[in-house]
């Protein structure tokens, strides 16, 4: 975090440096849970309802009790320290909704993106965006109830990561855990700009 400081430090003197980070990843895996725990603000939130328009479209077998979805996206933020804020931008995880990612994610100098390894599946839309558009990401495992049987060289294989992309578990309740992800995809995406 000290070379993100130095970094940040040499940017904009005595200012803050503001950084756009993306929180992705498939239909209720956690995305609104994560903006909420970390984001310092009341997080801007795009929830509705769901309703029987979504029967047969939305999947919810392994998210029963799911009443609402992300129809835009939420915004949070979090000040890391005096020289760092960042600016949290959850997509919503609908195919149908995807169209949006693009002018969410512009700008983003990295992104999170959360997994539900019940649903592993859900999340390769995410990781191929991300990597088609060349933007530094974190591979984020959200804890589920019986998804901690899978170590980390399964979920690399399944998911086909390159060697190069960090995989984390966090937990999407707990703040310091979203903080700790958050500072990997800036240290990610630093290592990657200098390496350049």
């Amino acid at each position: 975090m000290d070379s993100v400081r130095a970094e940040a430090g040499r940017t904009r003197a005595g200012e803050p440096v503001p950084l756009k980070i993306v929180v992705a990843g498939g239909f209720g895996v956690g995305k609104t849970t994560f903006v909420g725990s970390v984001s310092e603000i009341p997080p801007l939130r795009t929830e509705a309802i769901m309703t029987s328009l979504s029967e047969g479209i939305d999947d919810l077998n392994e998210i029963r009790g799911k009443s609402t979805t992300t129809v835009a996206m939420d915004f949070g933020r979090i000040t890391v320290d005096e020289q760092l804020i960042l600016y949290l931008f959850g997509t919503p995880g609908q195919r149908r909704f995807w169209f949006m990612w693009d002018d969410l994610s512009y700008g983003a100098v990295g992104a999170v993106v959360l997994v539900d390894l019940r649903r592993i599946g859900d999340c390769f839309g995410a990781i191929d965006y991300f990597e088609d558009r060349g933007v530094p990401f974190v591979v984020a495992v959200n804890s589920f109830a019986g998804t901690d049987r899978f170590d980390d060289g399964a979920v690399r294989e399944a998911l086909a990561l390159r060697a190069g992309c960090p995989l984390v578990r966090m937990d999407a309740r707990d703040s310091q855990s979203c903080l700790a992800t958050l500072v990997g995809v800036v240290e990610h995406a630093l290592a990657r700009s200098t390496a350049a």
